[in-house]
């Protein structure tokens, strides 16, 4: 489950001086980089080639809303845009094998119930195709050798499970596959039947059943310990091999390969120190070519041969490191984006046949004028007390010794990485410090890692956070009573958590859609998580349903402790937030406002799970700008 959201943002230009003498130097001038700049849509973003390699697609504003634009590369126009939203944009979408074909979802003021629409580029038209609400639509899977079909999932008949249907790409007529009555994932062949599908057990492992001979059949059953970190990737072109993430023998998961007669094992590579971010298989054979391993930076491992050459050349150009999004179905072009953590990315065609590269466009044009502003990310290990070593990430201000904003991810089941990020910028632009630290419990890290922080919330997961600040404190990179702690989701948990359980540590505190009563968060769960709720309990430590569990979440809740808060709160959350309910943020509010505590409550009514209107993210970093100032310096 892992979460994201993005903060844009606006406001005037300014020079913001920052002095320093050296031997007599000039001081140096940063300019302050307008947030209008910093926060504003991306150029543009998720570029994709279409599976013939005639059309490139990808989301850019429109009217100040992202919409799908698309290009054919053949008659060398323009992108134009294929798609008209108005309102938080549409956040994804996907190529079919259908030539022409785009699928995409939207849902209706951040409530994460998805309609499926189509977009047809020869006529440039979208059709909704589905249409009911408080729905969710998801594409499940799409195939080259079905180039008329798609298999998608609906939650229409019960809002617990998703249904699987086969849908008709010319026709938009929706089959009945599958009725669901008990599986949370599945997973088709290239022949766009179901092979595959798991459901989570008591106690908090899983099984995987195989569909044989028209029912299903016990698979495979996974332990607690490698719920998260074992997994199918899918199968080969053929149908008799399947690819896993698979942990259970290692502590970082390995890629392995498995023969669906013999059942046979075989490991085709296992991470060192990091884990497998992603896996890039042959667009029509469905074999592993590549991937990426990451522990503190991104690394490529070359899996066949016959990909060596065509990496060695894209790393050979050094303009830093690089992602592939896409590639034609020949594997003739390539969709390359170089980035840095100093840099958000440019977008090239590779041509593998004749082995050059074709320069597209930045993914932020606005930005380029500001690269001598953009601050380094430093990767560092932070040991905690208990030894766990802790990867994180440093982007400091130009000072050397100054206020500091500790950043806590979401999930918490993700993970921080290198990378370039406008929030870290913004920040460290203004004069403040950047830490951002994996906590135990974050993904990416082995299981062993991951599971450390089971049961843990508010106890050893936050200790990292502040054994983390303790040692900006003592390497003199922070001054100890100007520090902040901010995030989202679970990141705004931690917030809480860190105003309340340990209130002498932080200056101030900005939380976006976070929990404050973790018995009320599980209680209210949408309906659609409710067959994952082992995975929660196995997270947080506990079940609501118990008086036992009860005493147990309620120790853990910032709610709790309210009457602990001596430093100023300021809060965003989303009245359509599906996820982490609008109460959570309305009982700490409340509860400080009974006790004439500070706190700040931006409530967005058009917001779900994070803020996607471009209007509101900057309103509400706005705002956070002036309270980081007012309370840090």
């Amino acid at each position: 489950m892992k979460r994201v959201f993005l903060g844009l943002l606006v406001l005037g230009l300014g020079l913001y001086i920052w002095s320093k003498n050296k031997g007599g130097n000039m001081p140096k001038e940063t300019p302050l980089i307008p947030r209008d700049v910093l926060f504003e849509n991306p150029s543009r973003i998720h570029v994709h080639l279409s599976p013939d390699g005639r059309y490139l697609a990808y989301l850019a504003p429109h009217k100040g809303v992202l919409n799908i634009f698309v290009q054919d590369l053949e008659s060398k126009r323009e992108a134009q845009p294929y798609t008209f939203d108005t309102g938080r944009g549409i956040a994804g979408f996907r190529w079919t094998y259908k030539s022409g074909v785009i699928l995409y979802s939207q849902d209706e003021k951040g409530d994460e119930n998805w309609r499926l629409y189509k977009l047809d580029v020869a006529s440039k038209k979208s059709e909704a195709l589905t249409e009911q609400k408080k729905v969710q639509a998801h594409i499940l899977a799409l195939s080259h050798k079905h180039p008329e079909r798609a298999v998608v999932t609906l939650n229409n008949r019960n809002p617990m499970y998703h249904d699987v249907y086969m849908l008709d790409l010319e026709t938009g007529l929706l089959t009945l596959m599958y009725e669901n009555n008990e599986y949370i994932n599945f997973v088709c062949d290239e022949d766009l039947e179901l092979r595959l599908a798991s459901k989570q057990l008591e106690g908090g492992g899983s099984r995987y059943d195989l569909h044989k001979n028209g029912r299903w059949i016990e698979y495979r059953t996974l332990p607690p310990e490698d719920l998260l970190t074992t997994g199918a990737l899918g199968f080969d072109r053929g149908g008799e091999n399947l690819y896993w993430s698979d942990s259970t023998t290692h502590d970082r998961a390995a890629l392995v390969r498995v023969n669906m007669h013999t059942q046979k094992k075989e490991i085709l590579f296992e991470p060192q120190r990091g884990g497998i971010s992603s896996v890039f298989f042959h667009p029509t054979e469905k074999r592993p070519l590549f991937l990426i391993e990451n522990y503190l930076k991104p690394q490529i491992h070359v899996l066949d041969q016959s990909m060596k050459e065509h990496i060695d050349y894209l790393q050979e150009q050094k303009m830093g490191l690089f992602s592939i999004t896409g590639a034609s179905l020949d594997l003739k072009k390539w969709i390359v984006m170089y980035y840095s953590d100093t840099a958000s990315g440019e977008y090239y065609v590779y041509d593998s046949e004749a082995k050059n590269l074709q320069y597209l466009f930045a993914m932020k044009d606005s930005l380029q004028a500001y690269e001598e502003s953009m601050r380094p990310r430093q990767a560092i290990e932070i040991k905690a007390r208990d030894g766990l070593v802790l990867p994180s990430y440093l982007t400091r201000a130009h000072s050397k010794k100054g206020p500091l904003v500790l950043l806590v991810h979401g999930g918490p089941h993700s993970r921080d990485s290198w990378e370039f990020n406008i929030t870290d910028q913004w920040l460290s632009n203004r004069g403040y410090h950047v830490l951002r630290v994996n906590y135990r419990g974050s993904t990416g890290l082995g299981k062993g890692f991951l599971n450390a922080g089971n049961g843990e919330w508010g106890r050893k997961m936050h200790d990292d956070l502040v054994d983390a600040v303790n040692w900006a404190i003592k390497k003199k990179i922070a001054d100890p009573e100007k520090i902040a702690i901010m995030g989202g989701s679970y990141g705004g948990y931690a917030t809480l958590v860190g105003l309340t359980m340990t209130p002498d540590v932080f200056a101030c505190g900005v939380d976006i859609v976070g929990p404050a009563n973790l018995e009320t968060l599980l209680q209210s769960v949408p309906p659609y998580w409710k067959p994952a709720m082992e995975e929660l309990k196995l997270q947080i430590g506990a079940a609501y349903e118990t008086e036992h569990g009860r005493t147990f979440l309620r120790s853990r809740s910032p709610i709790t402790f309210v009457d602990r808060i001596k430093k100023p709160l300021l809060i965003g959350h989303g009245k359509n937030d599906s996820r982490v309910k609008q109460a959570e943020a309305d009982q700490i509010v409340r509860a400080m406002k009974d006790r004439d505590f500070p706190v700040t409550y931006i409530l967005y009514p058009d917001e779900g799970h994070g803020f996607a209107k471009p209007e509101n993210n900057k309103s509400f970093f706005a705002i956070t700008e002036q309270f980081l100032k007012e309370y840090l310096g």
